[in-house]
């Protein structure tokens, strides 16, 4: 072969040379560069697989949801839901490597909500994470959105990207051609030269993919470059899910890329170990224990005090806040050959690797004695650290 043939820049960058048929891009790198060694995936649990909350979820109407991992669906009184983290056995997305997706059907529907209400699902991202897009500098990078996507409605959606820390936002649209089909969908948004993102670990980036709402946030227009957030125009492409019961929004394979991509020059999705993926995610939230297991070794501070240090698997994002069930007798130690049957636990001396648990309620035993801990009937116990 004639040196002239040989593709040296992609050669050092490892891509595939684009004379032997390549695309000078692999998964992980970013327009034929890999700047980080090692380089995880900038959406968490894009592909759906970790539900650490539960895998199912009915009734839901307000609030803060999770069907999946660090993906937060949020409706404000507009109809109903059941949420579910879905087992995929047939499909394209099925057919790409993927086996979960998460799904929302409209149980209650809301045809005419009211002006302030909404229902969003979207991932939040700290401003750490977002240092690659250079945003707010003269060498700001373009951001590639791409996703699998599947309803029974055929109508064309809107997504954004809503910057938090300098109030900016813009958006994308994609169409649903048919009906209950998996379908990938690439968005292109522009790159931002205004306003930098945080170098921290809080809030910075929103991925907001909105599926209904009032006109508060419905009568303006889609932004297709990055401008002040207005929420009139937040939601200017209404793919009104809540409007009939026969409406439902799948969605797997979440990707965001450093760059302007086609859906044939798109990196591959970064598919994680089951085991990376929680790891990932227990940063933001961790669930201790679930229902009827042990806890460990409990000891006796006092006669009324009793409590147990906990060591997190991965250093939390910010000092946890302790999520608990109480009910009686939903914990239990055992000691000195008898039972102390407790409600509910309380967290101390927390930080962002070691907390302690205690009950000082129910707490019934002799000082400097130890017990084994259990999780009883419905009692659980979660650290909670999202954005």
């Amino acid at each position: 072969m004639a040196l002239s043939k040989i593709d040296v820049a992609n050669m050092l960058t490892g891509a595939t040379p684009v004379a032997n048929g390549g695309t000078a891009l692999t998964s992980g790198f970013v327009n034929g560069k890999d700047p980080r060694p090692d380089a995880k995936p900038i959406i968490y649990n894009g592909d759906m697989g970790v539900a650490q909350r539960g895998t199912s979820f009915t009734g839901v109407s307000s609030g803060s949801n999770w069907p999946v991992d660090r993906f937060e669906f949020y409706p404000t009184n507009l109809g109903a839901y059941t949420i579910i983290q879905e087992a995929l056995t047939s499909g394209e997305a099925y057919n790409n490597g993927f086996r979960t997706a998460l799904r929302i059907d409209t149980t209650t529907a809301d045809a005419s909500p009211a002006s302030t209400d909404y229902a969003i699902l979207r991932a939040k991202l700290e401003g750490k994470d977002l240092g690659l897009f250079k945003k707010g500098t003269s060498n700001a990078e373009k951001f590639t959105l791409a996703f699998w996507v599947k309803s029974n409605k055929t109508t064309t959606g809107q997504v954004n990207l809503f910057d938090i820390d300098n109030d900016r936002l813009v958006s994308g649209t994609y169409t649903i051609s048919s009906a209950n089909t998996w379908e990938k969908k690439i968005i292109n948004f522009p790159a931002d030269t205004t306003g930098g993102f945080d170098n921290d670990n809080a809030l910075s980036l929103v991925v907001e993919f909105f599926l209904d709402s009032g006109s508060n946030f419905s009568s303006g227009t889609a932004p297709t470059a990055w401008e002040a957030q207005t929420n009139a125009d937040r939601n200017a492409n209404n793919f009104a899910i809540g409007s009939s019961t026969d409406n439902d929004f799948a969605m797997t394979g979440v990707q965001l890329e450093v760059g302007e991509f086609s859906s044939t020059t798109i990196p591959p999705f970064q598919f994680e170990t089951f085991g990376d993926n929680l790891a990932r995610c227990q940063r933001y939230y961790y669930r201790m224990i679930n229902e009827n297991v042990a806890m460990g070794t409990f000891s006796y501070y006092s006669s009324g005090r009793v409590e147990a240090g906990v060591s997190f698997p991965v250093t939390m994002r910010t000092a946890p806040s302790l999520v608990s069930t109480s009910g009686s007798s939903y914990f239990r130690v055992q000691r000195n050959g008898g039972d102390n049957n407790l409600n509910d636990l309380s967290a101390g001396n927390i930080g962002l690797t070691h907390a302690s648990i205690f009950n000082t309620d129910e707490a019934s035993g002799t000082a400097g004695h130890a017990g084994f801990g259990y999780s009883r009937g419905s009692g659980y116990l979660s650290w909670d650290a999202e954005i």
